[in-house]
């Protein structure tokens, strides 16, 4: 069906970027995502994890999707600059969303291999296969869902985390269980979200993406009137 692409947020005149997890380790995002992101006003940039040595400069957001972190995990773990960067730029508050090969990313390890350690979990493959659609009710609030939103989505991995986070409450069919990390600039579960008929998960993200990008702005114009 017909994707509804959000409003625009940007304020007129400002460049917001949001950096995109690229490469052969991130091969997995919805192209409707990153048009539903330049319908928002927001200027998309992909980056290379295992090959760029920071994230790309003046980018005011991060989006790591889905993929196969795990085939190419020796080339991220050993990217040490970017692994640094990147927990650094999470932790100071750099809005951030990442689903399924992406919260691997962001975790402390993935099969005992050092990633980014923005999560306080670590990642593992099995040989269960967890596939089907969802249906979220945020228990936090982050930067694309608000406290008590539903999302709509899907889980396919052969990956699990420990521990498994309570961000979101899936629901399916076969039950319900807890699942991610939210904190008021990052969301890292395993739910892959489209947003088909409901853009505003990604209007959410770009209006915080433009958030920081003004607070970033501001702080930079402080520091030359200070000089």
């Amino acid at each position: 069906g017909r994707v509804v692409l959000p409003p625009p947020v940007v304020p007129a005149g400002r460049r917001v970027a949001v950096a995109v997890a690229a490469g052969a380790a991130f091969t997995f995002t919805y192209a409707d995502t990153l048009d539903a992101l330049a319908a928002a006003g927001v200027d998309v940039v992909p980056f290379d994890p295992a090959r760029d040595p920071a994230l790309p400069e003046g980018v005011a957001g991060l989006i790591a999707g889905g993929g196969f972190p795990e085939v190419h995990a020796a080339d991220l773990s050993a990217n040490a600059p970017l692994l640094a960067d990147v927990r650094a730029r999470v932790d100071a508050g750099l809005p951030t969303w990442a689903e399924c090969g992406g919260l691997l990313w962001l975790c402390r390890t993935l099969d005992g291999r050092p990633m980014v350690g923005a999560v306080p979990a670590d990642g593992r493959m099995t040989d269960r296969l967890t596939l089907g659609y969802r249906t979220a009710t945020a228990v936090h609030a982050a930067p694309a869902v608000a406290a008590g939103a539903t999302l709509r989505g899907h889980e396919f991995h052969y990956s699990t985390v420990e521990p498994g986070g309570d961000a979101l409450r899936l629901s399916s069919r076969w039950g319900a269980r807890s699942d991610g990390f939210a904190t008021p600039s990052m969301l890292a579960t395993y739910l892959h979200v489209h947003p088909g008929g409901d853009p505003t998960p990604v209007t959410r993200f770009a209006r915080a993406c433009a958030a920081h990008a003004a607070t970033r702005g501001a702080g930079r114009d402080r520091r030359r009137t200070e000089a």
